[in-house]
């Protein structure tokens, strides 16, 4: 088939981008697949707490994704203000990952431990108390509503049924965890695990 005859014909020019296309992206994603770098845990990795599960959930919900990424390049510029680069065994319960391309706001990837807990309370009820030149909105009202433990121990089912190694004994004791606390609790119990567990990781 000659180029003229591709270039005359603009639906099989298509068809023969698309396959081309598809059989390039075919050749770098199905490895990753079969590579344990990608598809396995990092070492000392443990599910997210009940409670924390449900700060991602909260985190979701309010589009926070929307404004912060959650994953460090491997450049120079990104490490020295954020931290170690993101690696895959990192995201691999994640359902689904958040990291985001979109950079309002900084990126959260390595915010866990950071800063204090009340540190964290301050800037969701009021951003520009703790960082004056924010453009974050407020979300004070999260003190005010309390998490429904009723239905944070399906959520852990769902996960387990997902892959996520959460025990029996974890699923059980879920609802207790989180009964009483508020969404406030909830967020700040999230934010505080992302990305502590690459400290430890060699």
């Amino acid at each position: 088939m000659s180029h003229e005859v591709v270039e005359k014909n603009i639906g099989l020019m298509i068809v023969l981008i698309i396959i081309v296309i598809s059989i390039a992206g075919l050749v770098q994603i199905v490895p990753l697949f079969y590579l344990n770098s990608t598809t396995q845990p990092i070492e000392g990795m443990e599910p997210r707490s009940a409670l924390e599960l449900e700060g991602r959930d909260i985190y979701i919900r309010e589009g926070c994704y929307t404004c912060h990424s959650q994953m460090i390049r491997p450049f120079r510029a990104e490490t020295e203000r954020y931290g170690h680069y993101s690696v895959a065994g990192e995201f691999v319960w994640d359902h689904n990952f958040q990291w985001g391309s979109k950079r309002t706001g900084p990126d959260l990837a390595r915010v866990g431990g950071r800063y204090s807990d009340e540190w964290h309370r301050l800037h969701l009820i009021d951003p520009r108390a703790v960082v004056p030149e924010s453009n974050m909105p407020a979300y004070a009202f999260l003190e005010d509503r309390e998490i429904n433990a009723d239905i944070t121990p399906r959520k852990l089912r769902a996960l387990q049924r997902l892959g996520v190694p959460y025990t029996d004994e974890q699923i059980a004791a879920a609802a207790d965890e989180v009964r009483g606390k508020t969404e406030m609790d909830a967020m700040i119990a999230y934010l505080q695990g992302l990305g502590t567990v690459l400290a430890h990781w060699r």
